[in-house]
C-alpha cells in the first residue's frame, strides 16, 4: 500500500513492536480517514502485520532515523504499541540523535518500565509529536462478563485478592498481573510477561477449583504505552494451564480478536470478566 491520502494530511505514526496490535491500530486509524505510517522496530515488528501499510524498519536505538521518518511522512500523532524486549546497553548501538535522546532520558533508562515509558513519552512530546494511547483508536473494554460463563463466589473473591496484589506489585513497577486460586497467590507477573506466567502456573495449582488470571493497569502507569492485553493466545494458555477464568480492568485493557477470544473462552468453560478496581468489592462482594 503505497499511498492512501494526500501528503499534506497529518498521518498517525505507529511505532510497532511485535504482535498483531500495530495492525489493529493501523486499521482503526485508516477507518477514521487518516493516513498511517509504521516504524517497525527491527527484530520485533512482524512483517505480515505491518507490510500492508507504508512502513520502514528501523533499529530501536536509531532515534534520529525514527524521528526523521515520522516527519517525512507528516506524522503528528504517534502510537507506541506491541511488545519490545528491552535491549542491553551493549546491544543498543544508538545513532547520534539516539545518543542525545538517551542522555535526555537519563536514569529512567535503567529504571522500571513505567519510568522509561514516561520518559519516552516526554521526549516525543518535546520533539513536537502527540503521543496517543492505542485505546484511543480501538474499541474500549467495558465492564461486565464477556461470553456465556459466569464467575462464581469463590472466583469473585479470588479476583478481589488479585486486584489487591496487582495494586501492590504495580506500585513497585513489577508487573500487571497475577494468578490466584482459592485465596492463594500462585504466580505473579514480572518481566517474563503474561504468557510465561500462565504457563508457569500450571505446576503451581492446588487440587480443586482452577485458578484465576487477574490483569490490570499499574497505579499511575503511563496509559499511552504498554497497556495490558489479552488475546486468543491468552485464553489457550489459560486452558492449557487449567485456569478457569480471566479478569481484566475495564477501560485499561486491550483485547485482540475479541470475537475469537470469547469463542475460545466459551468452548473451554473459561469466564471473562472486565472490572473496575475501585468499586469491585462493593459491586460483587456485598
Amino acid at each position: 500500500m503505497q499511498s492512501q491520502f494526500t501528503e499534506k494530511k497529518a498521518a498517525v505514526g505507529i511505532l510497532a513492536g511485535g504482535g498483531p496490535l500495530p495492525g489493529k491500530v493501523a486499521e482503526a486509524v485508516f477507518a477514521m480517514g487518516r493516513p498511517v505510517f509504521i516504524v517497525g522496530f527491527q527484530d520485533f515488528a512482524e512483517p505480515e502485520i505491518i507490510e500492508q501499510w507504508p512502513h520502514e524498519y528501523i533499529r530501536l536505538a536509531a532515534a534520529g532515523r525514527i524521528l526523521s521518518a515520522l516527519r517525512e511522512h507528516h506524522c503528528e500523532d504517534i502510537v507506541l504499541i506491541g511488545p519490545v524486549k528491552r535491549p542491553s546497553w551493549r546491544d543498543l548501538r544508538p545513532d547520534a540523535e539516539g545518543a542525545k535522546i538517551l542522555a535526555r532520558i537519563g536514569k529512567a533508562l535503567f529504571a522500571g518500565d513505567d519510568g522509561l515509558l514516561a520518559a519516552l513519552v516526554r521526549v516525543f512530546d518535546e520533539e513536537g509529536f502527540k503521543v496517543r494511547g492505542a485505546h484511543e483508536f480501538l474499541d474500549p473494554v467495558t465492564e461486565g462478563v464477556y461470553g456465556k460463563i459466569q464467575p462464581d463466589t469463590q472466583a469473585l473473591q479470588d479476583i478481589a485478592k488479585g486486584i489487591e496484589v496487582n495494586q501492590a506489585l504495580g506500585r513497585l513497577d513489577i508487573g500487571q498481573g497475577c494468578i490466584v486460586q482459592n485465596g492463594l497467590v500462585i504466580a505473579v507477573e514480572a518481566m517474563e510477561g503474561t504468557d510465561s506466567m500462565v504457563k508457569r502456573a500450571k505446576d503451581c495449582q492446588q487440587p480443586g477449583l482452577g485458578a484465576i488470571l487477574v490483569k490490570q493497569v499499574k497505579p499511575d502507569q503511563e496509559r499511552r504505552a504498554d497497556m495490558p492485553t489479552i488475546g486468543p493466545r491468552t485464553v489457550v494458555g489459560a486452558c492449557e494451564s487449567g485456569l478457569r477464568g480471566i479478569a481484566f480492568e475495564a477501560g485499561g485493557t486491550l483485547i485482540v480478536q475479541q470475537e475469537e477470544v470469547i469463542r475460545l473462552a466459551d468452548e473451554n468453560g473459561i469466564f471473562l470478566l472486565s472490572y473496575h478496581p475501585e468499586n469491585f468489592k462493593q459491586k460483587y462482594l456485598k
